[in-house]
């Protein structure tokens, strides 16, 4: 009975907590100058016309003229000035705007790093503490920084994007607003110098302007925005709704690459159905801590701390056989869809495990649990 007391106190608590807390809205764009910052600054205007009390905690203008305009008559916390290695630079002053405590903060570049020996890593973390403190937020990102996003984007652009905002921060918007522009017209923007300095548009242009590009990176964006509203519409539905609870398990071996791949389209996956998920780590004989290469021990922790800020539930268990290790997690864990990543067996390799693997099959089968082979 006691048990049954303190969970309902919990459950009170945390609805208590989720309506002191601020509203978050997002614009998110395909690529730098498609106008989010623009018009996070227009809504702040109509807002604050509106009797809103707004401030700007950090917006970057990129000296484009017609952005700059827009600042002008908006109230604005003063920035922090930070030395380090010997350059003076500016951070968005996160203690003030708490201290301040408007009714609504203008957040630019969520996916930004702030400088070393700031009270947080990322500006993602300034803004969720934001939240917290009950003011609303109005960001902007793109669809290039979205972690689970990572290898589709590279895959796109041929660009390692190292800063990266996890999903669940987007999962966790009241709004997603995607701001799309034609990708003639983005190009004809970069070339009128509104987006970039005169010098780097060549470059530019060789490089991620590319109209095939931008289109890839604009489905991205619309692809996003749909399983943000498909979210929404979700959570929102009577509570009587009857609907399977998802629960997904992506297993992974220390093939990191592999492992990488199958951690974030499971991630996507999850999102997309809201649901719980968890990845699931074997550890056999062959690759406990006395014979496992020391490399491969470390893309192996990287691999599992990338699940966790993904919001995943990190599963390491000990067993000979996967099979086995597989099969009983799943049940424990009532999963529903297990992913994973598509073998790259040499043909003797395919002769040994091919029993294996209908052993598998046919286990799942009769537990009603999906398969999903990502490539």
């Amino acid at each position: 009975m006691d048990n049954n007391r303190d969970h309902s106190a919990e459950q009170f608590l945390r609805l208590i907590q989720e309506s002191r807390r601020g509203k978050f809205k997002i614009y998110i764009g395909m690529s730098a100058g498609v106008g989010k910052t623009y018009r996070m600054l227009q809504e702040a205007h109509a807002l604050l016309r509106g009797g809103i009390d707004v401030s700007i905690g950090f917006v970057e203008t990129h000296n484009r003229l017609e952005t700059q305009a827009l600042i002008e008559g908006l109230p604005m916390i003063p920035r922090r000035n930070v030395f380090y290695k010997g350059r003076e630079l500016e951070e968005m002053d996160l203690q003030t705007i708490l201290n301040r405590h408007p009714e609504l903060v203008i957040v630019d570049e969520l996916a930004h790093t702030n400088v070393p020996g700031s009270r947080n890593e990322k500006r993602w973390q300034d803004v969720l503490e934001i939240l917290d403190a009950g003011i609303n937020v109005v960001s902007a990102v793109n669809i290039q920084h979205i972690e689970s996003l990572y290898d589709d984007v590279y895959e796109i652009t041929g660009i390692e994007v190292a800063e990266r905002v996890p999903d669940r921060v987007l999962q966790a918007a009241d709004d997603v607003v995607n701001i799309d522009l034609p990708a003639d017209e983005l190009i004809t923007r970069l070339r009128e110098g509104k987006i970039y300095d005169p010098a780097n548009v060549e470059t530019a242009l060789r490089n991620f302007f590319q109209a095939e590009k931008i289109l890839q990176l604009r489905e991205l964006a619309l692809k996003e925005v749909v399983t943000a509203v498909e979210r929404k519409v979700e959570t929102t539905m009577p509570v009587n709704t009857q609907f399977r609870h998802e629960r997904l398990m992506a297993s992974i071996s220390s093939n990191h690459v592999v492992a990488r791949r199958v951690i974030r389209k499971t991630a996507r996956l999850a999102a997309y159905y809201q649901a719980r998920w968890c990845v699931l780590y074997v550890q056999t004989p062959a690759e406990d801590s006395d014979h496992i290469k020391l490399d491969v021990q470390r893309h192996l922790i990287n691999n599992l701390k990338l699940a966790t800020e993904l919001g995943g539930e990190v599963v390491q268990v000990k067993n000979r056989s996967i099979f086995n290790a597989l099969v009983e997690e799943c049940e424990k864990r009532k999963i529903t869809t297990v992913c994973i990543g598509k073998p790259h067996f040499n043909l003797l390799q395919v002769i040994l495990r091919t029993n294996a693997f209908n052993q598998l099959l046919t286990k799942l089968s009769e537990s009603d649990i999906d398969l999903v082979i990502l490539s």
